[in-house]
């Protein structure tokens, strides 16, 4: 069964993640998915603009924690989501995330990396690594480009969740919207007046400084987090997120 979907409709396309019984995390099988679609959408003359968005209430839970416990590691997980977060920033068109739901951990790798990204007031944020003894290293690289870094030190070192005015104030997201679906339409109209010349040649104006940051430091990122996600402290993190219940070292 696919877990995402992918349609184009008057020069947008549109990819969609619908994998509710994981709240979208990053599996082999999405991500794989989403990438191929990428690729499409690449590939078609046809399509000038791509919005990634999803079903349900949440936009994307960050790693499939279960699916790494199954392939022994977390090698092949963080390879992918280097790889993932690089094809976005690298697509020649335009991608902006629509978010109606909570974003998490490395899903906020996702929003980082977009073009634009917008969000309702049902939208929520948090990179929440750090309560399970991981640090945000791979998706670092699309947000710190993104947010100031005054924002990035509170948002990264304490977990907490924040609401969509204040990913718009810090910069991680271009907008909070009351209505989401206007607000698409206000800006995949403009790109479809766009040429599409015009919107390759600039979309890399705009990408540099984050390509370069995945130029240099993509090794470093995914070696520290897969050290990371190995680690007793990480595997009693994920234990006690899967359990439901407090790690061993949060105190009251």
């Amino acid at each position: 069964m696919a877990l995402t979907h992918y349609t184009v409709e008057r020069a947008i396309a549109t990819i969609t993640l619908d994998s509710p019984h994981n709240r979208n995390a990053l599996s082999a099988q999405l991500v794989t998915e989403t990438t191929e679609h990428l690729q499409a959408a690449a590939a078609d003359d046809a399509v000038r603009a791509v919005v990634l968005t999803h079903s349900g209430t949440t936009f994307c839970a960050g790693a499939d924690l279960k699916e790494s416990a199954a392939e022994g590691g977390p090698a092949m997980g963080t390879k992918r989501m280097l790889d993932l977060l690089r094809a976005i920033a690298e697509l020649p068109k335009p991608v902006i995330t629509r978010i109606d739901g909570a974003v998490r951990a490395g899903g906020l790798g996702i929003v980082g990396a977009s073009d634009i990204a917008v969000a309702s007031p049902a939208a929520s944020f948090a990179f929440t690594e750090v309560r399970l003894g991981l640090a945000p290293a791979i998706i670092s690289l699309s947000t710190l480009t993104r947010m100031s870094e005054r924002a990035a030190a509170r948002y990264y070192l304490t977990g907490e969740k924040f609401d969509a005015a204040a990913a718009a104030d810090c910069g991680l997201i271009t907008t909070a919207a009351d209505d989401l679906d206007a607000e698409l339409a206000v800006l995949t109209d403009a790109l479809r007046a766009c040429s599409p010349q015009g919107l390759a040649e600039t979309k890399p104006v705009t990408t540099r400084t984050m390509l370069a940051a995945f130029a240099e430091r993509g090794d470093e990122v995914q070696a520290q987090s897969q050290r990371l996600f190995g680690s007793e402290e990480a595997r009693e993190g994920m234990r006690a997120f899967l359990e439901k219940r407090p790690p061993r070292w949060a105190s009251a």
